[in-house]
């Protein structure tokens, strides 16, 4: 029986299984072909979703023979193996960062360790905070308000919405309309709940808030892209407690912060790490508090452990 040819974007990836949509719409899984599996990458899944793909089928087999190159992705470093990167998505158009200031919160640092992933990468970003129905008081109503703040002023679209009260939600379905989008975040911000909110015939499976430690517990246990009824295509992935930064120097973080970049011109050093050196242009702002102080210390943080990476 002759082979049979064809291309498709991977919508699932668990274990060594993979489940690609055709270009007509219809959905095959599919197994990575060996060669492909032993190309050397250093990567714990040469095969991600968005990805496209070449498939073969023989007998009613189907197999991923080659993938396309990718115009851009996001990766972070390996739980279980440090010399190897996770692939979290390939070929989109952004990234949101769905975050919530309660119920859980989330943390500044962990918002800003994802823009600067993004940033690394090439995939604009986008903020959203979410739940903002249980921001009741004068005083969280005002961290909302500093903290979207804080964002829009290093250039980052910012959308404070809430899926369960259904408010903005022509906001989120033009943000998404006819786009491919990964949304990242930490368990219980609400990332399904918002994909159910632009489009519940998806129907996807959301938890609860555990009320012994108010974090959110897992209900999305590997990357998923969907079509989105109204056109595009999400990607809802797991929450992850943390992104590990590959491939980053100590004297590259800094471009990474979009309103640090402006201003590293004005820097007396080329090199410039912004943390002593004289007439350093960002350490000039954040005394000025033109900068978010947040901001810089999260940058410290990371710079500093680059720097302790870099002496391993």
């Amino acid at each position: 029986m002759a082979a049979i040819a064809a291309e498709g974007v991977v919508m699932r990836s668990v274990g060594a299984l993979y489940r690609v949509r055709l270009p007509e719409g219809q959905l095959i899984e599919a197994t990575l072909r060996g060669k492909l599996r032993l190309q050397g990458l250093k990567t714990t899944n040469p095969v991600a979703v968005g990805d496209r793909v070449e498939l073969l089928s023989e007998g009613g087999t189907w197999v991923i023979a080659a993938v396309a190159e990718r115009h851009n992705f996001i990766a972070r470093k390996a739980v279980k193996a440090s010399s190897q990167v996770q692939i979290l998505c390939a070929n989109v158009d952004q990234a949101l960062m769905v975050a919530s200031l309660k119920e859980p919160f989330t943390a500044l640092g962990y918002i800003d360790r994802f823009l600067v992933m993004c940033e690394a990468y090439h995939v604009p970003a986008v903020v959203v905070f979410n739940k903002t129905d249980l921001l009741e008081s004068e005083k969280e109503l005002g961290r909302l308000d500093d903290f979207a703040f804080i964002y829009e002023q290093a250039g980052y679209p910012v959308y404070p919405v809430s899926a369960l009260a259904a408010t903005h939600q022509a906001e989120v379905l033009a943000l998404l309309k006819d786009k491919v989008s990964f949304l990242a975040g930490p368990s219980g911000a609400g990332k399904s709940s918002l994909i159910n909110l632009v489009d519940p015939t998806l129907q996807l499976r959301t938890g609860v808030i555990s009320t012994h430690t108010l974090k959110g517990r897992h209900t999305t246990t590997f990357a998923e892209m969907y079509p989105l009824a109204f056109g595009g295509y999400v990607i809802d992935a797991p929450g992850f407690r943390e992104f590990d930064l590959v491939n980053i120097g100590p004297e590259e973080l800094g471009g990474y912060f979009p309103e640090f970049r402006k201003l590293m011109p004005g820097c007396q050093f080329n090199n410039c790490l912004h943390t002593h050196e004289p007439n350093c242009a960002v350490r000039a702002a954040v005394e000025r508090e033109l900068l978010a102080d947040t901001r810089y210390h999260t940058y410290l943080g990371m710079l500093g452990a680059l720097q302790a990476e870099q002496q391993k």
